[in-house]
């Protein structure tokens, strides 16, 4: 793995900074404070994002382009959508990150179109803003235990369920759900469904109040009876008990290198800003040992150190799947680590602020509650622990519970 940035992505990773400071920044109190107002500041900057995609697919800013590698004329593996796409997000969410999950057609619901649809469907849904709805009443981070299910009826599938804690769920144009066409058989069963908004039987049920990432809408949605066309099933329609969740679980592979990405971007602003506010009582010296420093000095030394752990883990999650290689144990353990390094770092740096970062003078205390969410959603921390475990030693789900 050549650890050098491509030239041909360092223009997104300066683009998206300039878009964190300029754009999102100045805006970010503002959507905090207003709950489910929809930032409409974003719909421009969606569609500067879309030109960008347009002109250059493999070095696209957005979660739209996250995906299977492409193969180049000479059999060789074209790289770049998933590493420009991870260090794109981690840019944005330096700004903010409630932003980015409410940025027009860059939805979660985007990145799994993007993981297991036929060329086809790639075609149809281009252009779409899709959520992704996974969670059920009982049934969080084990995505196996879904109850929505999906029953074939000629050209269509009936789909009844319900789906909570869906991000952009009710702005989106449409949502990716999952569902179980037989309950009896399994995860196996378990396949994704492209469903418009306006489908009759789709029903929004409440938008939920949340600790962060406010600017993103989060929904709660019934459905009841819905008929959605048989060709909105993403990828094969068969059920493969050898396969088993693989086909599903495809999407993790692309999406928690961008989850990791966001925790590194937000964990990021917070340390930066920290180093800016103690400027005038600390000087900072690397070649020192850290048992020779102060103890905020030294606190600093380990956050960064834990930071660029996380960071190279997520970057080599997004190489590999750029490059056709399994990557379904280094997405966990990116996610992983990720999730509990932006989470610690942020609430560390409120802490080492004093009172200028617990008050709302600061954005370190937005930054600490938003950077919850994302140790939490795309698979809990514990969930990723246990696939990670799982992975290593070999053992199945029924083996390793």
């Amino acid at each position: 793995m050549n650890i050098e940035i491509p030239k041909k992505i360092r223009p997104i990773i300066n683009n998206a900074h300039q878009v964190a400071l300029s754009v999102f920044r100045p805006i970010s109190r503002k959507y905090d404070k207003a709950e489910h107002e929809a930032p409409k500041e974003l719909d421009m900057l969606a569609s500067v994002l879309d030109g960008f995609n347009e002109g250059d697919p493999e070095s696209s800013a957005g979660a739209t382009r996250t995906g299977k590698g492409r193969i180049n004329d000479d059999g060789t593996v074209k790289n770049g959508a998933n590493m420009s796409t991870c260090l794109g997000a981690m840019e944005l969410c330096y700004g903010d990150t409630g932003f980015l999950l409410a940025m027009p057609r860059q939805g979660l619901g985007n990145a799994a179109i993007a993981a297991v649809a036929n060329d086809e469907q790639l075609k149809r849904f281009e252009g779409k803003w899709a959520a992704m709805a996974i969670t059920e009443p009982g049934c969080g981070s084990d995505s196996a235990a879904i109850r929505t299910t999906a029953v074939k009826d000629g050209d269509h599938y009936v789909l009844n369920g319900e789906k909570i804690f869906v991000t952009s769920g009710e702005r989106a144009d449409c949502v990716v759900v999952w569902a179980s066409l037989d309950l009896s058989v399994g995860r196996a069963a378990i396949k994704s469904f492209v469903v418009e908004w306006g489908t009759p039987g789709m029903e929004l049920v409440r938008l939920e109040k949340k600790l962060g990432i406010k600017a993103s809408d989060t929904a709660a949605i019934n459905f009841s009876d819905c008929r959605v066309p048989a060709e909105n099933l993403l990828g094969n329609p068969d059920i493969d008990v050898k396969k088993g969740f693989g086909g599903v679980m495809e999407t993790f592979d692309n999406t928690r290198p961008l989850v990791a990405s966001m925790a590194i971007g937000v964990a990021k602003a917070s340390l930066e800003r920290l180093r800016e506010l103690l400027a005038d009582h600390i000087e900072y010296d690397y070649d020192k040992p850290v048992d020779n420093c102060s103890a905020v000095e030294a606190e600093l030394y380990r956050m960064e150190a834990e930071w660029e752990a996380a960071y190279w883990l997520a970057i080599k999650a997004a190489w590999m799947a750029d490059n056709k290689k399994s990557n379904s144990l280094e997405a966990s353990i990116s996610k992983a680590k990720a999730g509990r390094v932006g989470n610690s770092i942020t609430l560390r740096c409120v802490e080492l602020a004093g009172t200028l970062g617990y008050t709302e003078e600061e954005l370190l205390e937005k930054w600490a509650r938003d950077s919850k969410i994302l140790d939490i959603f795309e698979g809990t921390q514990q969930i990723q622990l246990l696939i990670i475990a799982r992975r290593l030693l070999g053992l199945s789900s029924s083996e390793l519970k």
